[in-house]
């Protein structure tokens, strides 16, 4: 911390918490830091510089720095889904009593201006088993906390990673009671997209099957036979580098019909770009994968809209290489560029009109696109 940050936090109880301590004991990449303060009220944060910004419990953006510094708090269920807790933020909170109220031990370890380690649940220790324990029984509180877990192991299941058998049992417990049915369909997307572009993202669907949660949110996906097909071409994706959540997300649901990816969307909420990269591999399978013939190719060049979006062509085109590798993507590359050459300009300046142009213009580019594949 620089001079001038350390003058904003100068006399407080400070601790860096959460997953910058965990990843630094891991030696894992870390961006954002958080910090917890103890013994501070929201008035004295605000006197020396810090800026609210927490909507329900007191958060605050360091002057200088920008990092968020929350004052240490406790945390009491009253009603269903993630949201529903009473907070409870005093300087008579305990730093413990702080990171009693988080979800795994691995997550609820802090460093104190000294550097010291305060580790009261055994976080260390799991990390060094590569086990994901829960803290205690105010983790069933919060039925998120399923889908958290599984986004963790999704990071970290090519370190060795493994869940505690009590957690894994007290997951499908959690389901079996009925509380996921309570959370927000954007907070269900924003845990998946996370998974999603972490190093192993099927383990989070594995688990979230495992424990029942799948068949909740995605149960289009929740079959055993479409599962496997579906983690299989995801994992393809994500071992071919293709880093994009909406290009892992169309691989995960390219198995899936029409209606039913329409579905799942509804279900997630799911933003414009994952929704329509998965509709998009989904037609070009199903309009390649029987015949990939001159005018089969051109139907899908039209399908796909690449005379006026050209850019969707090479993102496409990667996946379908990865997920379907038994199609001639080279060809099929070769086809679509040589259609997207033929120019409009050359007919009307010959002196076709009207109607008649977009008529022969389809002739014409159906015709490079034989030429192309040497017929």
């Amino acid at each position: 911390m620089s001079a001038s940050g350390a003058r904003a936090t100068e006399g407080l109880e400070v601790y860096l918490v959460g997953g910058a301590v965990r990843d630094a004991l891991l030696g894992y990449p870390f961006v954002e830091r958080d910090w917890v303060v103890v013994g501070a009220t929201v008035d004295e944060m605000v006197a020396r510089g810090f800026r609210p910004v927490g909507r329900d419990f007191p958060v605050f953006l360091h002057p200088q720095t920008h990092e968020e510094y929350a004052l240490a708090r406790t945390e009491r269920k009253s009603g269903h889904g993630y949201s529903g807790f009473v907070v409870h933020a005093s300087p008579e909170v305990t730093l413990e009593q702080d990171l009693e109220r988080r979800d795994l031990t691995i997550n609820a370890m802090a460093r104190g201006a000294d550097g010291s380690l305060v580790d009261p649940f055994g976080g260390a220790r799991d990390l060094a088993a590569r086990r994901l324990r829960h803290i205690g029984d105010a983790f069933a509180e919060d039925p998120l906390r399923v889908l958290r877990v599984a986004r963790f192991l999704a990071r970290y299941a090519h370190l060795g990673f493994h869940l505690d058998d009590r957690t894994d049992a007290l997951l499908a417990d959690m389901v079996a009671q009925g509380e996921l049915v309570h959370l927000v369909p954007e907070r269900v997307w924003k845990e998946s997209e996370k998974a999603l572009g972490e190093r192993t993202p099927s383990a989070y669907f594995a688990l979230l099957e495992r424990c029942g949660a799948l068949a909740v949110w995605f149960p289009e996906l929740a079959a055993a036979a479409r599962l496997e097909v579906a983690l299989a071409r995801l994992e393809a994706v994500v071992a071919g580098g293709l880093e994009a959540v909406e290009d892992r997300w169309a691989a995960l649901v390219s198995g899936l019909d029409e209606d039913e990816q329409g579905r799942l969307a509804e279900r997630l909420k799911l933003p414009n770009l994952p929704r329509e990269r998965a509709r998009l591999l989904r037609f070009s399978l199903v309009r390649l994968a029987v015949d990939p013939s001159a005018e089969a190719i051109l139907e899908w060049c039209e399908g796909i809209d690449l005379w006026r979006r050209p850019e969707r062509l090479a993102p496409l085109l990667a996946l379908i290489e990865l997920v379907a590798p038994e199609l001639p993507v080279a060809r099929l590359d070769q086809a679509a560029r040589a259609a997207q050459a033929v120019s409009p300009r050359a007919l009307v300046a010959a002196g076709v009109k009207g109607a008649e142009v977009g008529t022969r213009l389809r002739e014409a580019r159906g015709e490079a696109i034989r030429r192309s594949l040497g017929g």
